[in-house]
């Protein structure tokens, strides 16, 4: 088993790699049960193909678990629903020593993860990432959080798991698009923070789609959790270097919100976002074009749906009301060479509006 520690003093957790982990977490949590209420939350389909075999194997090893279901898509990351689950979580009588298991991908990993941090003031939560976007992202560095019509995660909470169970096996029931939209956070990493690992993401960009070379897919998502890991080690509160990681997300959040999930996932959004960035860096960050021709090139190998007719103003106005907006100054995660990224907060909205055009 792979090991990669996120190291925050008092707060550190290990990030654990292996095919087949999941089977193996009656064995790997036993350090950790001290006869408190565990949960399980996880969406339908996911629970279907894991769950119900993960809480029989840790009720059979002695574990007391509980379930708790949100329904599909990002409709979860709501209040609405939050204000529905804390009633349940008191009638299973859990308190402030039940561990809460996040299984599944993003939605599931933030919603669980902000509930974990909010009730009886915070309770220890592990994330179980079922999707690669999650493995690679979000389910690493404690941000937790749910959505208002205004905007993505508006409403969250900086919250550490105590470990993070990554098993690529799990991948096998993921829905292709699932894998598209994944591979455009796996391509920021390599965009950001390291040539090299972009460069083996271009050669074997369609491996990846195909998730057909398990050594490669286990070697990506381990380089991915590394690069995530050292971010958060620096910048645990997203002040200075940890704002890098948002490379693609000022525009890509802003499409994600405009259209909705079911036109655009999260990854495909920020992919769309990234060759925004990517044109917006040749003329404030100094990136060459041949790099940008590049880094677009790469991404548009993934089969990106094509986007709707869109008002560029109105997606101008979603970006600055947008998390990434500081004293009423929005900044860009630029890139002044592919392996390179910089903080920017000068960019004009006519620039803006002129790559939307261009998408």
């Amino acid at each position: 088993m792979q090991t990669i520690s996120v190291p925050l003093q008092n707060r550190s957790y290990p990030i654990w790699i292996e095919n087949d982990l999941i089977n193996k977490l009656p064995e790997l949590l036993k350090p950790l049960n001290q006869d408190q209420k565990w949960v399980v939350f996880s969406q339908e389909e996911i629970f279907n193909h894991y769950g119900k075999t993960l809480i029989n194997s840790l009720q059979n090893a002695g574990f007391s678990v509980e379930s708790i279901i949100y329904s599909d898509g990002e409709e979860a990351k709501s209040l609405t629903v939050l204000g529905s689950i804390y009633p349940q979580l008191i009638e299973m009588g859990c308190d402030r020593s039940s561990t809460f298991l996040a299984l599944g991908g993003g939605v599931v990993g933030d919603v669980t993860g902000y509930i974990a941090a909010t009730f009886m003031r915070g309770v220890d939560y592990i994330q179980i990432p079922t999707t690669l976007l999650a493995m690679v992202d979000s389910s690493i560095g404690g941000k937790t959080g749910v959505n208002l019509p205004e905007g993505k995660n508006l409403v969250g909470a900086i919250w550490q798991p105590k470990a993070v169970v990554i098993d690529p096996d799990l991948l096998q029931s993921l829905p292709k698009r699932e894998v598209i939209s994944a591979l455009g956070e796996v391509i920021k990493y390599g965009a950001i923070l390291d040539r090299e690992l972009f460069d083996l993401i271009a050669e074997n960009l369609d491996d990846l789609l195909d998730l057909g070379n398990s050594t490669l897919l286990t070697e990506v998502i381990a380089r991915c959790a590394k690069l995530k890991a050292d971010i958060v080690a620096d910048d645990e509160r997203e002040g200075d270097k940890r704002r890098i990681l948002n490379f693609g997300h000022t525009i890509g959040h802003a499409l994600e919100t405009h259209f909705g999930f079911d036109t655009l996932r999260h990854g495909e959004a920020i992919a769309y976002g990234m060759m925004a960035a990517g044109k917006l860096s040749i003329e404030n960050s100094g990136l060459k074009s041949e790099d940008c021709d590049y880094l677009k090139n790469t991404i548009q190998r993934l089969p990106l749906p094509e986007l709707p007719d869109f008002d560029q103003k109105e997606i101008l106005n979603i970006i600055k009301n947008d998390k990434k907006v500081i004293s009423g100054s929005l900044y860009f995660i630029l890139l002044e060479n592919i392996g390179s990224a910089v903080v920017q907060n000068n960019i004009s909205d006519q620039s803006i509006i002129s790559v939307l055009e261009a998408l």
